[in-house]
This record gives C-alpha cells, structure tokens and sequence, in this order.
C-alpha cells in the first residue's frame, strides 16, 4: 500500500514565527516550498512587449501602425511556411536578407518557431493582400 500526500497552501499575511513551523513539523508536516513576492515601484508600462510584431506604437500618439520592416519579415515567414519549408532554412533566410528579431538578434529555428501563433492571428490579412495574390501567381507560374 502506498502513502498518499496531503498538501495545503498557506497564503500569510504577516511574518511565520518559528513556534508555527515547529508546530507543523510536529504534526508531520514538511516545509517543500516558500514563494516571495514584493510589490515594485509604480512606473510607466513598457507597452513594447505588448506590440505585436509587425506592429509598433506610433511616436507620440501611443497607437499601433504597421512596422515595415518586421511586416515584411513576416511575410517572407508566412511564405516559406506555406513552402514547408523548415525552421532553420526560414531562419536562414530572414538573416540572409538582413531581418532580425526585435531584440536585434540574428533568427534561429527557435524564434522562427515562437512567431507561428503570430502568423496564425495574422494569416488572413496576409492571404488577403494583393502583393500575397501577386506571389502566389508568379510561385504558379514558376511551378508550370
């Protein structure tokens, strides 16, 4: 037969006295974890984490526009997916035509990897752009 484990969470509001571990040690209790929390002085919210990529805040007006630059990247992303084309060849190429993530580091599999949720969201307004439209033609052509 095997032991089970009860567990309990014990959120405090002051300080734990040593009396209180003691007691818990002494009704078999075991101290497996403590978690800190500290509040931080109130600053201004960094929105760039919060920016999409492809997208950016506006100077001055604090709304979002498009970023050219990463739009494009993520078009070429978009593309060679739709290729099946794997991570590390994508990632090749965006550094190949000199992109880089927003953290201005060369891309790897990874970072390639980590934008697909982003290219989910942002998929149908690529598939709908006339310069998509325009690709998909002249990928056509070239298969023909």
């Amino acid at each position: 037969m095997s032991n089970r484990t009860q567990r309990e969470r014990q959120v405090v509001n002051v300080p734990v006295e040593a009396q209180e571990l003691q007691r818990r040690a002494k009704d078999g209790w075991r101290l497996v974890a403590v978690e800190w929390e500290r509040d931080l002085p109130q600053t201004t919210p960094d929105l760039g984490d919060q920016v999409p990529f492809g997208l950016q805040l506006s100077p001055g007006t604090a709304t979002l526009e498009m970023n050219s630059n990463e739009w494009q990247a993520l078009i070429l992303m978009m593309d060679m997916t739709v290729q099946e084309g794997p991570y590390w060849t994508i990632a090749e190429e965006l550094n190949r035509r000199g992109f880089r993530t927003r953290e201005g580091q060369p891309w790897t599999p990874i970072s390639v990897f980590q934008m697909l949720p982003r290219l989910i969201e942002i998929g149908p307004k690529i598939f709908a752009t006339d310069e998509w439209r325009k690709r998909r033609e002249q990928l056509h052509r070239a298969g023909d």
